[in-house]
């Protein structure tokens, strides 16, 4: 299925997995890679030197093109474009909007710049600054998000801007690619279906908690960090919302200073980020060092398996995923539903299509 977005990166199927702190890592990554989608690396939470083992990693597993998210706002950021540079990196995606500078600079060196987005504002925005693609989530997409649907969010932003328009949030089977792409997508972004796949690194506890998990145990919170935050609602969702002024910031500094032995961040470093998320925006201090150290608070869940500690992004497309397949197999899934729907578009009796081309933003 050719697309604006897979002529764009050199995939063979207008798939991205994203870039999800402490399981978008290389397996994962070298997966998606091999399955013919774009994998994207979590760089936030490693440091730089850790980051260019990882790419170095991918790259000694596939020739296949890959990509690595950044945190536009990371005290580090030109640290990690140049490791991006120098490893020559495909693709690098964005948590937030880089700057007019960041993003020519990545283009300069024949990067791909594709910043994620949750409104229609900032994919103008990061459009007019020279952005090749953007990913855009709507509300139901897990970690931070928005509050407005796909469904309304999506053509909102593909009317606005002329590049690819990647979209994200309720995605996890063939009938949702097609969908997006009549909205006029050039492809979908996964996290949560990604992560429940055999490749991820993510304890099979863990994966069996949201497996078990129902709608109504996906909840939108802005008790981690002050932001609106997607995840299941886990023990520590709940401590953390019945949890006082005093008590939440006590915890917070416990869990910044383990986020700072294992990141290698300096204490001004991790307060820099924390200030840099808080801008504009009315956080307390508490949320600004939980904000600074909010991927702790994963690890315990991804890493260690410390569901009742941590906290567990997830989108509300969980509610709908029953398997854990190989990333292989569920992009060959993924592409087998999307032929199919589009089969049953056309009627009966209509001829199976072939390799389809969507169309690009000229041809809209």
């Amino acid at each position: 299925m050719r697309t604006a977005l897979t002529d764009l990166v050199g995939v063979r199927h207008p798939i991205v997995q994203t870039g999800m702190g402490w399981v978008a890592g290389p397996r994962l990554v070298t997966a998606t890679a091999r399955a013919g989608a774009l994998g994207i690396l979590a760089s936030a939470t490693m440091t730089p030197g850790q980051l260019r083992c990882a790419v170095r990693e991918v790259k000694t597993r596939t020739d296949a093109p890959f990509g690595v998210n950044l945190r536009a706002d990371a005290g580090d950021a030109r640290e990690r474009v140049r490791v991006i540079v120098e490893e020559g990196v495909r693709v690098a995606s964005f948590a937030l909007a880089p700057s007019r500078e960041l993003i020519a600079e990545l283009k300069d060196a024949g990067v791909v710049v594709v910043p994620s987005v949750g409104a229609r504002r900032h994919a103008e925005k990061v459009a007019a600054w020279g952005a090749d693609a953007v990913i855009v989530q709507g509300g139901e997409g897990g970690g931070h998000t928005g509050e407005v649907a796909t469904t309304v969010l999506l053509p909102q932003v593909v009317d606005a801007v002329d590049i690819p328009v990647v979209a994200a949030g309720g995605f996890h089977d063939g009938r949702g690619l097609v969908a997006a792409l009549a909205y006029g997508a050039a492809g979908v972004a996964m996290g949560t279906r990604f992560l429940l796949t055999s490749d991820s690194t993510v304890p099979d506890a863990v994966k069996a908690r949201y497996l078990a998990a129902a709608a109504g145990d996906i909840t939108l919170t802005r008790a981690v960090d002050g932001l609106p935050h997607r995840m299941l609602r886990t023990e520590m969702v709940a401590e953390l919302e019945d949890a006082g002024r005093v008590r939440a910031l006590y915890r917070a500094l416990r869990r910044a200073s383990a986020f700072r032995r294992i990141s290698g961040l300096g204490r001004l470093e991790m307060v820099r980020d924390g200030l840099a998320m808080r801008h504009g925006r009315e956080l307390s201090w508490s949320q600004v060092l939980m904000a600074a150290n909010a991927p702790m608070l994963l690890r315990a869940s991804m890493v260690e398996g410390r569901t009742d500690l941590g906290i567990m992004a997830s989108g509300q497309v969980a509610a709908a995923i029953e398997d854990l397949p190989g990333v292989g197999e569920l992009v060959d899934r993924i592409m087998a539903e999307a032929g199919g729907a589009v089969a049953a578009l056309a009627g009966p009796g209509a001829v199976p299509p072939g390799p389809v081309a969507a169309p690009g933003p000229s041809d809209a």
